[in-house]
């Protein structure tokens, strides 16, 4: 069954993308709006009561691209969890970006109110917001016996110490791509991207700490070691020079693949398990590399809004997950970094090519690579991203 369900999913036609639109200027105003909520001196909101035992159901918003799924729009291995548990899974792709999903749903979080999620996957450092401002729901981890296999690295993070609030649900690498017939000599550092005959046709993430994070590592600076203010203005300051002379065409979040497909953009600062999908969707044009000076290394985690009223659905969804074998089967359709322990021996029981993807399953000589953007105060979190921003808003 399950090698049979991988197979389908590696040679799927990758159909399933219902992309957001991109991070315009309503977007960015939405996110700027967000960044300015600290959430200081507010009182937490209490935790919606549980309704699971009564009420099967649970509504699950993430990224797009980010789950297997078949030719017919169904995603596999969540018709097998219902089949399982009876619970019936509502799967909506709602988030494009850190900020702006946050900007649509921060005032009904900060009244406690159910967002119309159960489950949201989003990235470590807006996952530490959501815990700081009490957004999130404690999670019952004897719901999740599974959680013995998460991979001890990612255990007990700064901005969630024992991992009391969320679990991640995959990782990878920021770094750049291109289009290989129009550039068939290939690219190697960030520098790269500021070729001359490249003016007007790269693009960037919207998401700060990856872009800026590679130009600091471009520019020699640890970013998950002791840097500041001038480490950041520095590399902020180069994407506003290259945005201002048009060599940077779009800021986007996940719809920059979009420019990729149409060329409106031939190369980007990217997300790794992105182009394995858009060159099995759009035909086997575009590269993805680590660069010279190092990549960013990320991971997205579920978490329970505070409003939620099915917590013990969520944490049920969470531990099916972290079962090896259908981690694995995720994992051969999104080609991003499992957190499961015990996915690669599965996935080299089915595939041993798969199970070698350094995309996936990288070695500690690929990881020597990448590294995590530190983890900000309040402070320089507001500082930072409205100095971003300040540029999207004049891209």
């Amino acid at each position: 069954m399950i090698r049979s369900l991988i197979a389908q999913a590696r040679q799927a036609h990758f159909n399933r993308r219902t992309l957001l639109a991109g991070a315009g200027a309503g977007a960015t105003a939405l996110a700027l709006a967000a960044c300015a909520n600290t959430g200081g001196g507010q009182a937490k909101p209490s935790a919606a009561a549980d309704k699971s035992e009564t009420d099967k159901t649970l509504n699950w918003a993430n990224w797009a691209a980010y789950i297997d799924e078949d030719d017919d729009g169904n995603y596999p291995t969540l018709v097998a969890f219902t089949e399982q548990t009876g619970i019936e899974v509502n799967y909506e792709v709602a988030v494009d970006d850190n900020n702006t999903y946050y900007g649509k749903v921060k005032d009904q979080l900060a009244l406690g109110q159910d967002i119309g999620a159960d489950t949201v996957c989003l990235t470590d450092w807006m996952v530490g917001r959501w815990i700081r401002f009490g957004y999130t729901q404690e999670l019952d981890h004897a719901n999740i016996p599974n959680l013995s296999n998460l991979t001890p690295a990612l255990a007990d993070p700064d901005f969630d110490p024992g991992r009391k609030f969320s679990v991640p649900w995959q990782g990878g690498f920021a770094g750049i791509c291109w289009n290989k017939e129009a550039i068939p000599g290939g690219l190697e550092s960030v520098e790269d991207l500021w070729n001359s005959e490249l003016k007007g046709r790269i693009g960037v993430l919207s998401e700060m700490r990856d872009t800026i994070g590679l130009l600091m590592l471009q520019n020699g600076v640890d970013i998950s070691g002791d840097w500041g203010d001038a480490e950041f203005e520095a590399a902020n300051e180069i994407l506003r020079e290259q945005v201002e002379s048009g060599q940077v065409r779009n800021i986007k979040g996940n719809s920059y693949l979009e420019d990729l497909k149409s060329e409106d953009t031939l190369a980007a600062i990217c997300w790794s398990g992105d182009i394995t999908v858009i060159n099995a969707e759009a035909g086997d044009k575009w590269e993805f590399a680590i660069p010279t000076a190092g990549g960013t290394l990320w991971n997205d985690n579920f978490l329970v809004p505070i409003g939620s009223p099915r917590k013990t659905n969520a944490e049920t969804l969470i531990n099916y997950y972290y079962e090896p074998e259908v981690a694995a089967e995720v994992a051969a359709w999104v080609n991003y970094i499992t957190p499961v322990v015990g996915a690669k021996e599965a996935a080299m029981a089915i595939d041993p090519e798969l199970a070698e993807n350094q995309l996936i399953f990288p070695d500690e000589d690929t990881l020597s690579q990448a590294h995590i953007f530190r983890t900000l105060t309040p402070a320089e979190e507001q500082k930072y991203q409205a100095a971003f921003q300040s540029i999207l808003l004049g891209s």
